[in-house]
């Protein structure tokens, strides 16, 4: 494609991107399903140049203002996603100018805001939780996310798909804390490839296969994977109880638990059985009260965790959102928590970063529910034989109470965990 007809594409893209009427990535898939004439090296441009508006946008805005021709042009200039000369091709002399006056800024001299690009109801709860660590954290969620894989223990081992990779030019290294996982650079078409299509490998980040890790559930159990979406926590599990005893796979949308049934079909797992609730406190909820040896809350959440991959949650987010989502939290936790039977296990866990989604969660639960014992993360992460399993966790007198994983810290997306055993 002509540099002047791809930059023409990636100010359309940013323009439909920044209304924030859906996710992101949904919008880039809409596109992409739109425009099917674009080749993989037009739409990685476009995907990227998209997500580095999103990523840098209160910097972009700002450095915007001192250009002219229309908005959305200008910020797709700014985080064209290419080689410089390819993109000057596409501008007028008046653009050059104006890019390489702006290429000239640095960094130092930039206000707060447009050097960390969160929003400003977000920037004290960070700051109050990390300290000197914000600005860490800050140009951690402006860097893409790797990809990890999972390897499915039901039918392969690490180290033989990693070889199967190698030989198809794919170079992977095993993820330092999930000894399911490998970790990839760039995105290769991992769809094309065998070990993909006999379901050998399912796409999921470390921290989520370490949440799986962390409900630790055993041969011929009952499990109960209470909030399992596209069930990526549900097929790691369920390899864990090597397609033994029973997962069922609850949600409150049939859509996404329609797309755990081909993933399941390659998994060769047969113990999963997805199930759609109305709600909560489902008929099916209550029948099997008391029952179920382990439960797995994933809970709807903010997914401030995951700005890597998705950078619109910031600006789609907000305070009163946050504040909504906690009620439904405790909700969920609470009537989950009745699935569990004595000397069961319960995880409460999400992919937010704020302390009102996690911490704040799972301290109100354990003060109302005296017959759930909370028991430390970091002990239970070491009993499984996952490295410096320590520093994965915090809270709590020994500071492990709580799993608490962070993009700069562990390369992983934030997540939380919070486990208790019921008397």
């Amino acid at each position: 494609m002509h540099p002047k007809a791809l930059l023409d594409a990636c100010a359309e893209l940013v323009k439909l991107t920044l209304t924030f009427e859906h996710p992101a990535d949904a919008v880039v898939s809409r596109y992409f399903r739109d425009n099917r004439q674009l080749g993989p090296r037009e739409r990685a441009t476009l995907a990227e140049t998209a997500f580095a508006v999103l990523r840098k946008k209160l910097l972009f805005e700002s450095l915007a203002r001192s250009g002219s021709g229309p908005r959305e042009r200008r910020l797709a200039i700014l985080g064209f996603h290419g080689p410089r000369d390819f993109l000057k091709a596409a501008l007028s002399p008046q653009e050059i100018t104006w890019l390489e006056q702006c290429d000239a800024v640095k960094p130092e001299d930039l206000m707060e805001p447009h050097r960390h690009n969160l929003p400003a109801w977000l920037v004290e709860p960070l700051k109050a939780q990390l300290g000197d660590d914000f600005w860490t954290l800050a140009q951690s969620m402006e860097e893409g996310a790797p990809l990890d894989l999972r390897v499915n223990a039901l039918k392969d081992k690490r180290a033989d798909v990693q070889k199967e990779l190698a030989k198809a030019g794919i170079q992977a290294q095993p993820t330092p804390f999930s000894p399911w996982g490998l970790r990839i650079e760039g995105k290769p078409a991992l769809t094309k490839l065998d070990a993909f299509t006999r379901g050998a490998i399912e796409v999921q980040d470390e921290g989520s296969q370490l949440l799986a890790l962390l409900l630790d559930a055993k041969r011929g159990e009952m499990v109960v994977d209470f909030c399992a979406g596209a069930g990526g926590k549900t097929l790691a599990i369920g390899a864990s109880m090597r397609s033994t005893g029973r997962l069922y796979a609850f949600d409150v949308s049939g859509h996404r638990l329609e797309a755990l049934k081909p993933r399941m079909a390659r998994s060769g797992l047969s113990n999963v059985h997805p199930a759609a609730i109305a709600h909560e406190r489902d008929e099916r909820i209550k029948r099997l009260s008391g029952k179920i040896d382990r439960v797995l809350v994933d809970a709807p959440c903010s997914g401030l965790g995951t700005l890597r991959r998705n950078p619109d949650l910031k600006w789609r987010q907000s305070e009163q959102a946050i504040a909504e989502l906690t009620v439904k939290q405790a909700s969920i936790l609470d009537s989950a928590a009745r699935l569990v039977k004595s000397g069961g296990r319960l995880v409460y866990a999400t992919c937010s970063i704020l302390p009102e989604e996690n911490e704040a969660i799972a301290e109100a639960f354990s003060a109302a529910h005296p017959d759930f014992v909370p028991l430390h993360a970091a002990q239970l992460l070491e009993q499984l034989k996952v490295a410096a399993a320590e520093g994965l966790c915090s809270g709590g007198e020994s500071g492990g109470r709580y799993l608490r994983l962070w993009p700069h810290l562990h390369q992983t997306d934030g997540f939380f965990a919070a486990v208790w055993v019921r008397k």
